[in-house]
């Protein structure tokens, strides 16, 4: 029987990502040459009827077709293309209604980068937004359509303005990560030290207590009004955790090697990048208490965002990476 591929999973990647191409009679010989698009991909594991590959760099944003040698036919994978780099994001970047990108300069501990918030156009153009903020951390959309950041190093959250100018609008909340609004426009922040506060009216309430996070409490709000919260710790796997409206918390039964961003798609589906040791990959619950499906990997991700024509972005520490 001649070789086939059969399908590639996960079904999108960015440049780093592992993917797995499944078929039958993959040469077992030598290492089998795999390109995607012009460009050549490294093999990492090899056997008749999977294939590990790695994705290379400066591949264009959609899909690509993924070729093995030896093998007459070609199947497609969907590319991320990067949309920006030069960045130090440590939580999700953020969408705005007209397909916007923010994206932050976070920095090392106390360092007031030049910029703090960088907008990047549908086009691609990359423009600084606002400045003066110490570790701009975490962002958000509020419910009047204007973005907030939260400031580690302040341990305080900012609303930014349309010309970039920013106010303050909470202070003490310890070290200031995760941003979310329920339904109602009320404000929820993490403080990594241990402690969800809620935000009303400029006044923070401790909401719910989880344990304390080495790098970050990442936040997102589930449609029905719950707060999603992924908190690292030193530990070899950590929960993602699920606090109801009443503040009741409680994990959610898949561990995850160190959970970074979290976010909601249009569909009310959560997403969960999962960032063991570089090897990065995107989580989907269709349901939080099922086993979720892997559908994008990459290296080094930190977050993810949904934009408002169906983009999808992944994020590293130093670059945006954009499904169309």
């Amino acid at each position: 029987m001649p070789p086939t591929l059969a399908f590639v999973s996960p079904p999108r990647a960015v440049e780093g990502g592992r993917v797995s191409v499944h078929g039958s009679g993959f040469p077992t010989d030598s290492l089998p040459v795999v390109t995607i698009g012009d460009h050549a991909a490294r093999v990492a594991f090899a056997s008749s009827t999977r294939l590990v590959v790695v994705m290379p760099s400066g591949l264009d944003s959609g899909p690509a077709p993924l070729r093995v040698d030896a093998v007459p036919a070609e199947i497609m994978i969907a590319v991320g293309g990067e949309w920006a780099t030069g960045l130090h994001q440590v939580d999700n970047p953020v969408f705005d209604s007209h397909g916007n990108l923010f994206v932050t300069y976070s920095g090392s501990r106390g360092q007031e980068a030049p910029v703090s918030i960088f907008r990047v156009t549908r086009a691609g153009t990359r423009e600084p937004f606002a400045s003066g903020i110490v570790n701009a951390t975490s962002m958000a959309v509020g419910p009047d359509g204007q973005l907030y950041v939260s400031s580690r190093f302040e341990g305080a959250v900012y609303r930014i303005g349309a010309d970039g100018t920013h106010e303050q609008v909470a202070s003490d909340l310890g070290v200031a990560c995760g941003i979310a609004f329920d339904p109602e426009g009320v404000m929820y922040v993490g403080d990594r030290s241990g402690t969800i506060f809620r935000v009303r009216d400029g006044r923070a309430t401790a909401f719910a207590t989880l344990p304390p996070s080495v790098a970050a409490f990442h936040v997102a709000m589930s449609p029905e009004g719950e707060v999603f919260v992924a908190a690292p710790t030193l530990g070899s796997y950590d929960h993602v955790y699920r606090i109801t409206r009443g503040g009741d918390v409680r994990a959610l039964p898949m561990p995850f090697g160190r959970p970074q961003g979290l976010a909601f798609s249009p569909d009310g589906s959560l997403h969960v990048v999962d960032a063991l040791a570089g090897s990065s990959a995107v989580y989907r619950f269709t349901n939080p208490d099922a086993q979720p499906e892997v559908i994008a990997t990459g290296a080094g991700l930190i977050g993810l965002a949904f934009g408002p024509g169906g983009e999808l972005v992944l994020a590293s520490n130093e670059t945006a990476y954009r499904f169309d």
